[in-house]
């Protein structure tokens, strides 16, 4: 038997009350998809791409909980609790979790870090008081040098929100550094250069649920290399 596996092998949908096929987010095509199908979590980092509203974090937020990780941030015993606004998806999913890997996790929420600042300061871990005394993107980055240093599972929800080019390239670091420690990674992402980092599974999340892709052939990457190459042709439509 093999006892060196990821954290998160398998996540599959339970059905049951709160979670009918016509209510949110069963609507959302990759949720449903979900929950026909099931979804294989391999080694290393797993990105998912794709548009807002196309399901990408309400995937990665709800798998995050499942595995007993706070809604809101944190690492695993995280209990912060501001204005709740996940989706119930997370009470209904079971997680075939890997023999002998660690539980340890972090889930790394760019929309809800002030608050998990926060709790961390009214509860002195670590010293993060200062947290709050920096910019965005340093806050980011320690939080990156601080918590992503063990084994486990890391769930991201568009962590570039806050990072510049050279800033992104270092979170590439952090996670390559992550996975060499035998930690595994959930990644939301709107972010061609996260998405680009080599050996990484890319699921392109949308109107047909999430499908394997390469990282050449996601829309996400055609539509920014052609910006990039005219952007007038784009702003025309947008300032006209």
């Amino acid at each position: 038997m093999d006892f060196d596996q990821p954290p998160v092998m398998r996540v599959e949908v339970v059905p049951g009350p709160g979670l009918e096929d016509r209510h949110w987010p069963m609507t959302i095509p990759a949720v449903a998809q979900l929950a026909r199908e099931g979804l294989d979590l391999p080694r290393g980092v797993t990105f998912l791409v794709g548009e807002n509203g196309s399901g990408k974090s309400t995937l990665g937020e709800a798998i995050a909980a499942a595995y007993g990780l706070n809604p809101e941030g944190g690492s695993t015993g995280a209990r912060h609790r501001t204005r709740p606004s996940e989706s119930p998806l997370g009470h209904h999913l079971r997680l075939r979790r890997g023999i002998g890997a660690g539980r340890w996790g972090f889930f790394l929420r760019a929309e809800t870090m002030h608050g998990l600042y926060s709790y961390l300061e009214e509860n002195g871990v670590g010293g993060e008081a200062v947290l709050h005394e920096m910019s965005h993107g340093e806050s980011f980055l320690e939080v990156l040098r601080t918590r992503f240093d063990s084994p486990g599972f890391y769930c991201l929800d568009e962590p570039e929100a806050a990072l510049s080019f050279s800033s992104t390239l270092g979170l590439i670091s952090t996670l390559h550094r992550v996975v060499e420690d035998g930690g595994q990674v959930l990644c939301a992402t709107h972010s061609p250069v996260l998405a680009a980092m080599p050996g990484a599974t890319v699921l392109e999340v949308g109107e047909w649920g999430y499908r394997p892709s390469r990282w050449e052939d996601l829309e996400l990457v055609q539509h920014w290399r052609a910006y990039l190459d005219a952007p007038q042709r784009y702003l025309r439509h947008v300032l006209d």
